[in-house]
């Protein structure tokens, strides 16, 4: 069948995460962590690399199947860095033509008996040449894939971290 067509509908797809949790790591110590994208890259799975320009940041994405679908997405974010204190992301509003973005923050603060609490909230939405009617069965599967993926992030951070 070859490349999407321009008759092919397409919808749009999301879904959220939000968690947090207390480490025993220092706030600085975290945030270096989150700031480093070679590191983000290595231990998020799925993401194939992260390229820095400036506060620019665009992820690339190893395949993940879709309801028959095979989507590898690339994204740009705008990283609005407040240190040690906030991350902001957002989809870089010069790159409309990119079918997938996130929008989020990271929030660090220090935590009542020591360590930092950080906590996550993002939203990824998508869009795919399938129809509306999809949406359960897509969002379903995406929700899957990130609850694996910040679940597995987590477990590489504690590593990386000296807290595993």
């Amino acid at each position: 069948m070859g490349a999407v067509g321009s008759l092919a509908p397409m919808a749009t797809f999301r879904a959220r995460d939000r968690s947090s949790a207390v480490l025993r790591s220092s706030r600085s110590e975290v945030w270096a962590a989150l700031t480093d994208a070679g590191l983000i890259a290595q231990i998020t799975p799925y993401v194939t690399s992260i390229h820095v320009d400036g506060d620019r940041w665009t992820w690339r994405m190893a395949t993940i199947p879709v309801l028959g679908l095979s989507v590898a997405p690339t994204f740009t974010e705008v990283m609005e860095l407040h240190p040690e204190d906030r991350i902001v992301f957002t989809h870089d509003p010069e790159r409309p033509d990119e079918m997938t973005a996130v929008d989020g923050t990271y929030d660090l603060a220090d935590a009542a008996g020591g360590g930092t609490e950080v906590s996550i909230d993002l939203q990824i939405s998508t869009h795919l040449p399938l129809p509306g009617l999809a949406r359960p069965a897509v969002e379903r599967v995406m929700a899957g894939v990130v609850k694996h993926m910040g679940t597995v992030f987590s477990r590489n951070l504690l590593k990386h971290l000296g807290e595993a």
